[in-house]
Parts: C-alpha cells; structure tokens; sequence
C-alpha cells in the first residue's frame, strides 16, 4: 500500500509497547463528555486507569480534596492537596480553565505547591505562602497569605484584570499577576501543571479555554492546556505506520492556501528552505523525488517541546528568533519538498531527549485532537 502523500520522517521504527498501542487506538476515539474526575474508591485507592487519564474535558467536576490524593513526579499528596484548592478556587469563582493551568504553574515556580511560612534570612523579601505574595504590597496579611484558598483567590482576582491574558503565553500571564525577577521561569511548570490540572478534574486542562462550561475545545479553539490544532484537516497519513515506519509525523490533508497556525505559545527556531539555502525549489511544487521538508517551520515551546510545520507553498510569516502565540499563522499549506500532494507534515518531538512523539496521542492529551474536516 501507497500513502497517498509523502512528508518528513527520516528515523527507523521503534518498537511501540502495549500502553502506548492501547492508547494509540483510544486516541482515534472521538473526545467526549462523561469520562468523570480523578476517581477515587471507598478505602481512598486510586483508579487512575488508561482510559480516565488519556479522555475527558473536566466534565466529572473538581477532585475531592479531602481524600487522598495521589503524587505526580517529584510533587507528593501533600503538594498536590494544595494544587487541589488552587484548582478548587477558580472553579468557585468562575475563572477559565485556562485560569487553573497559569494559577498551578505559578504555584509550582514560587513555591513548589507548598505554603511556605516566612523563612527568615532565607526569604525573598517577606513572601510568604503557595505564591510567595508579599503583606507589603497589598496582597493581604501574612496570616491571610497562608491560607492557601485566600492566596490563591488574590491570584486570581488581579489575572482575571489583565486583558488579554487568556490568550497570552503561561509565562506572560503569570509574570504580570506576579512581577517576578525571573519573569521566564513559569514556562518551564506549563507541561506538569496542565498534567496535574487534568488529573484532578477529569481533564479541565483539555477543554475550551475560553469558558467555564466543561466541553472540549474544537477548531481553532485554544485549549486551557494551551494547545490549538494547527489545521483541521483529515488525518491522511499517520505516524509510523506499518508501511512507512520511518514517517515521524502525520500528514493532515487540507487544501492549498490553508493558513497554518502555531499549534502553541513558543520561539521560532527554524524557518526556511531545507532543498536550497535560496528558497527557489522551495517556491513550486515539490514531487515524490524532491528532498527535504520544503519551505517549513519548527518552534520551541513550554516543556522543551518542538513542533514541526512541513511543505508550506511559500517563504513562512515568522522568522528565527521570534516569540509567537498560539493560533498565531505561521504560512500556508502547500507542497513543496518531498510532497505527492498539498498537506501540512506535522511532527512533535521533545527536544531535550531527542524522541519523536506520536502527533495524534500528544495533541489529544493537551486537549487539541488532530483530525476531521475543516
């Protein structure tokens, strides 16, 4: 059998274990309600099954956070308690989801979700509390910024004020609620934090960001995780499959012209013509026999994570060293490169190990699922 389009994977194939095939075929699933929380049992045991952690859009409501909670890497129950009534908080006020995920984040970089009390010679000025908020700034007491429900309310209140913030990048955001002196440390939280986000709540950080009505995102809308797909298009060729094992992408079918849009908030770390260093190979349409990715795009993005935008029809919109927002258009579909047809190649791969991931399962779980027409 022929893929009816060719695009970008160079690596040989890997072995995929049980878990990731299991989730592989769940991800072609459409994402639906009903999926419910965290799950917890009568003796307070967890049932963090495949299907409870891979579906869901926060539909099952907020986690109980007097049960026993479980830990998420290097952050214990005891942490992600705290996380619980960060997320619990903004839920009883009404803020996004998108909200939950920049409070988290914020809480992770400050005070690694824990309620600091004042640390002496040791303390930043006089921070106290889940996000280090200072009485001699007007945030509160510091008995009041010890509580982590009164801290996590004043968060909220001044990001609710800044305009924009919902479209603005996690660091950003939580930089102007914050004015921290490291005002690029809260990307690094982005990826644990919507994580733990979708633990607690059945997968809030997976629905639409700009509501409060538990639904998944669709279209070109912007998950609360970040995410937005960056075409709507069919899924025409997949990652790795049996008849092209070293294809480290999918290929989404939509039609010449069709804006591409960054799939998140990230830096422009590549944008050119891989056939020649003039682009004019680039500037018509590439066959079968053509090298390369054409005219194509990658960014870094919260997390050490890259994404890849292959076979646009003309020189990108964004240039190397660029900051840009999610949804923000990158170039347009075509075909230039090692194309058969118009189509976008889009690959996502972690930069700090190297790994190709599987485009499909990686944007279902932040709450964008690849796919379906345009």
């Amino acid at each position: 059998m022929t893929d009816p389009l060719l695009g970008g994977g160079r690596r040989p194939a890997r072995r995929v274990g049980l878990a990731v095939a299991i989730l592989a075929a769940l991800a072609l699933l459409c994402c639906g309600g009903g999926v419910g929380s965290y799950l917890l049992t009568g003796d307070g045991e967890s049932d963090d099954s495949l299907f409870n952690s891979a579906f869901g859009c926060g539909e099952g409501g907020i986690v109980d956070a007097s049960k026993r909670l479980p830990s998420v890497g290097a952050y214990g129950e005891t942490q992600i308690r705290n996380a619980a009534v960060v997320v619990n908080v903004g839920s009883d006020m009404k803020v996004p989801f998108r909200g939950w995920v920049i409070a988290v984040a914020t809480a992770m970089q400050e005070s690694a979700l824990s309620n600091l009390p004042h640390l002496g010679a040791r303390n930043d000025h006089d921070s106290v509390g889940l996000f280090q908020q200072r009485p001699s700034q007007g945030w509160g007491s510091a008995k009041q910024l010890q509580d982590p429900k009164y801290a996590s309310r004043k968060f909220y209140e001044k990001l609710v004020t800044i305009e924009g913030w919902q479209q603005m990048a996690l660091t950003d955001a939580a930089q102007r609620v914050q004015v921290s002196a490291y005002p690029d440390a809260y990307a690094k939280h982005e990826p644990i934090a919507t994580q733990i986000v979708n633990l607690l709540t059945g997968g809030a950080a997976r629905a639409a960001g700009n509501s409060t009505k538990a639904r998944c995102a669709t279209g070109a809308e912007i998950a609360a995780s970040g995410w937005t797909v960056p075409v709507r298009a069919l899924i025409v060729s997949g990652f790795r499959t049996a008849e092209r094992p070293d294809h480290d992408g999918v290929d989404l079918g939509a039609s010449r012209h069709t804006p591409i849009r960054a799939a998140a908030a990230g830096q422009v770390i590549t944008s050119r013509c891989d056939v020649d260093r003039s682009g004019r190979l680039c500037d018509h349409d590439g066959s079968p026999s053509t090298p390369g990715c054409g005219w194509y795009v990658k960014i870094r993005h919260a997390g050490n994570f890259v994404t890849m935008y292959c076979h646009m029809i003309r020189r990108p919109k964004v240039t190397v060293g660029q900051m840009v927002a999610a949804g923000q258009e990158l170039g347009f579909v075509g075909t230039s490169g090692h194309s058969s047809g118009p189509h976008l190649h889009f690959e996502v791969y972690d930069s700090s190990k190297g790994d190709k991931i599987d485009p499909v399962i990686f944007m279902r779980n932040v709450g964008a699922p690849l796919g379906g027409n345009p």
